[in-house]
């Protein structure tokens, strides 16, 4: 009998508490892997184990993708990045901070000056053990002064970072920041070889539980268990096979017909059905993930703010989260902070379709003539196409002339959002609302897809992140939400559930909703039955 197996039998015959089966299950480094069935009673305990070929049918991949951790854009290539690479701070399923490559940290009293202690022992699938320098020269690779990397905007803070002995790492903030660890779990941030430049980061080289075979972008990649894995009980399949399926039906089929066992964005059109079939799993989780549909604030007509608000109350929110989401979702607000976050503004007045308000502020810019392109393609997300049609149909009511334009799903990240003046779009979101507005809201950020500025939201954004009382930062996101909401370039008209179907062959722990597939960690945490 295994120690897990022990354990599992004194809490079901009541002999210790769940407190002290959870601490022994933890002093394995099991802990994020137990199945829920341990702990009910209900079911037949299941001790996760290796083995097998774990195959998943993921939409968003572009032959464009690369596995340079700055340009990660793809779901593809985002959970790729987590099979083969791990960051200081992991982001778990209560969207908490928890250790990962680094063991413990600490602050000054102001939360300026954060020192992280290294794992000892970690290596790199080359070879080569992992230290602070590779650490320095990972977070450097995204602050360098030509770096486009997503995470820069909200690592901009960082004035210096320098070794404390061959397993520390020191960071000096300009100013204070309460969620730094935070920022550390982003997914761009997986940890490096010191020297990685180029095409050199397309070989995967990581200290994560797979070691990456192959990698034709857009299309397929393929990876093996590393047989040195730092973290017990974790990444347990023998290999992992991540393909670019775009099409919804595709993924299905390949689901039902076993060629996958495990896809993203199930079609919500059908997902009553696939509830029915034998052999799957339907699961429906809350996390950060949202719509939205930014404007180019700095183009015409866009630039008016009249023009802005005529266009968010054009919106029927409601009928968009009945028709498009099936109900499998909540309310937006203009804004990217969800429910599930902790300072999300719930009592900030809910925004509903309201075509007279849209033809007064629309009468007010004399845009009343104007015919608007709004830019779509479902590998923006499943049915952007059709919640385009559904906007175009609903401004109607205002006298607002919509025209869609239908873009090819291969190439949309890199062809279409950011460069078409108005367009669909989808965020995973981020675990803090320092993270989510530093990347895509504040005014120097790169991934600023509307190009906002606003001088009184970005004073907020500074002073809210090295605040430590927690009452003060909640008013100043409040007014931040707020702001987005009246002034700012996107439209927020729904958050979404993450409704993922997968073969019942599969167990797993409780799901995060951090971002899709787990917390884009499916292939570390997720087994096999035995």
């Amino acid at each position: 009998m295994t120690d897990l197996s022990f354990l599992t039998q004194l809490y079901h015959q009541n002999k210790i508490t769940r407190r002290q089966f959870i601490t022994g299950v933890s002093a394995m480094g099991l802990a994020a892997a137990i199945s829920p069935a341990l702990l009910s009673g209900t079911a037949q305990a299941s001790v996760p184990k290796k083995g097998g070929r774990f195959k998943m049918g993921i939409t968003g991949g572009s032959t464009t993708d690369s596995m340079d951790p700055g340009t990660l854009t793809s779901n593809m290539n985002q959970n790729l990045n987590w099979q083969i690479r791990n960051n200081l701070v992991e982001i778990d399923h209560h969207f908490k901070p928890i250790p990962e490559l680094a063991e413990s940290w600490d602050s000054s009293p102001d939360a300026k000056v954060w020192k992280f202690n290294l794992r000892k022992g970690v290596e790199f699938h080359n070879g080569k053990t992992m230290t602070a320098e590779d650490v320095i020269f990972t977070i450097n690779h995204h602050r360098g002064e030509k770096s486009t990397s997503g995470a820069k905007p909200y690592l901009s803070s960082i004035v210096n970072i320098k070794a404390d002995g061959k397993y520390g790492v020191i960071f000096e903030l300009s100013g204070g920041s309460a969620d730094f660890p935070f920022l550390l779990g982003d997914y761009h941030l997986g940890i490096c070889p010191a020297g990685t430049q180029g095409q050199e980061f397309e070989k995967g080289i990581g200290t994560g539980g797979y070691v990456l075979e192959a990698w034709e972008p857009g299309v397929r990649a393929f990876a093996k268990r590393n047989p040195n894995y730092w973290k017990q009980g974790k990444a347990l399949f023998d290999e992992v096979e991540t393909l670019s399926i775009v099409d919804t039906n595709a993924r299905t089929n390949a689901l039902k017909t076993g060629q996958i066992h495990y896809m993203d964005r199930v079609e919500l059109k059908t997902v009553h059905l696939m509830k029915r079939m034998p052999g799957i799993n339907v699961t429906a989780t809350t996390g950060t993930a949202h719509y939205t549909i930014p404007m180019l604030v700095d183009q015409t007509p866009y630039n008016d703010n009249n023009v802005r608000m005529a266009l968010k109350h054009a919106v029927n929110r409601e009928e968009l989260l009945k028709q498009v989401l099936r109900g499998y979702g909540e309310l937006g607000n203009d804004h990217p902070i969800a429910p599930v976050n902790q300072f999300y503004a719930k009592d900030l007045e809910q925004r509903r379709h309201d075509p007279d308000k849209a033809k007064f502020y629309m009468k007010k810019a004399g845009m009343q003539d104007h015919v608007f392109n709004l830019h779509a393609a479902d590998a923006a997300f499943a049915g952007a196409v059709d919640a385009a049609i559904l906007i175009k149909e609903q401004a109607k009511k205002a006298g607002i002339n919509i025209n869609v334009v239908r873009e090819p799903d291969d190439g949309y990240w890199s062809n279409v959002w950011m460069k078409k003046e108005w367009c669909m779009c989808y965020w995973g979101g981020r675990p803090t609302e320092d993270m989510m507005f530093s990347v895509a809201y504040a005014a120097d950020a790169s991934w600023n897809d509307t190009h906002w500025k606003n001088d009184r939201f970005n004073r907020l954004l500074i002073d809210a992140r090295a605040e430590l009382d927690s009452e003060k930062r909640k008013k100043m996101y409040f007014e931040m939400q707020e702001i987005c909401k009246n002034d700012g370039g996107t439209i927020v008209p729904m958050y979404n559930q993450l409704v993922e179907a997968s073969s019942d062959k599969l167990e797993h722990g409780p799901i995060s909703g951090h971002m899709a597939m787990d917390g884009m960690r499916t292939a570390e945490r997720w087994w096999f039955k035995s």
